[in-house]
């Protein structure tokens, strides 16, 4: 059996970083928006949401699968509510065009990616998933950070590791390379080695900042 998900140690992690996010925006090299108690319980349901994946398992970058992508998506934007889900009703349907009809940055380019290196290490491969998530062009419209964050949840956990979860000692080194990867084109000649270096040293970060106290024991 996979491991699962402590979603109790992950929420406190999450709790610790809104309470100290003044703090950490202050080391950061461009400042973000707090931490909200919204934007922290849809979280919370992407790692719950992942935890199933892995446990059925499903493996969402399988033909046929990729609609889970786009489920971890709306669901760090609108959590589970059926009524914020119609209400951005519009946005959603948008957001799903563009993933599956973007010609450079979209589903395809991110599973081609992966496809290509299955090889490489579990850190490896869940940092060079979210570079292609989060580089321009994005693959969402909106919240490619938490959906690339739980995207590499779902990878490490694959793999039996524990899943990256954002904390006060490791805030301003997933934030700052997050800022450059954003504002960077994936498909530029001119950014394609320093996005190189960018994923190794996030591969390094989430191998750092493994902690199995984020999994059931």
């Amino acid at each position: 059996m996979p491991e699962r998900i402590d979603l109790a140690a992950v929420e406190a992690s999450l709790r610790a970083v809104q309470r100290d996010f003044e703090h950490i925006n202050a080391r950061l090299a461009s400042r973000r928006e707090p931490l909200s108690d919204d934007v922290l319980e849809n979280m919370l349901a992407g790692y719950a949401f992942v935890d199933a994946l892995a446990a059925a398992p499903i493996d969402p970058f399988a033909m046929g699968n990729l609609k889970y992508l786009l489920e971890l998506n709306t669901i760090v934007l609108c959590g589970t509510s059926s009524a914020r889900r119609e209400e951005y009703a519009r946005h959603i349907a948008a957001t799903e065009r563009r993933f599956y009809e973007e010609g450079e940055g979209g589903v395809r380019d991110l599973v081609e990616w992966f496809a290509r290196h299955q090889g490489e290490s579990p850190w490896n491969r869940a940092a060079g998933a979210y570079v292609r998530i989060l580089s321009k062009p994005q693959l969402f419209i909106e919240g490619n950070h938490r959906t690339g964050a739980l995207v590499m949840s779902y990878i490490l956990l694959g793999d039996d590791q524990p899943p990256f979860v954002l904390s006060v000692e490791n805030a301003a080194a997933y934030f700052d390379p997050s800022t450059v990867i954003r504002d960077s084109d994936k498909k530029s000649v001119a950014t394609v080695f320093r996005l190189s270096g960018i994923r190794s040293g996030l591969a390094r970060l989430l191998q750092d900042s493994s902690d199995r106290r984020y999994l059931l024991t």
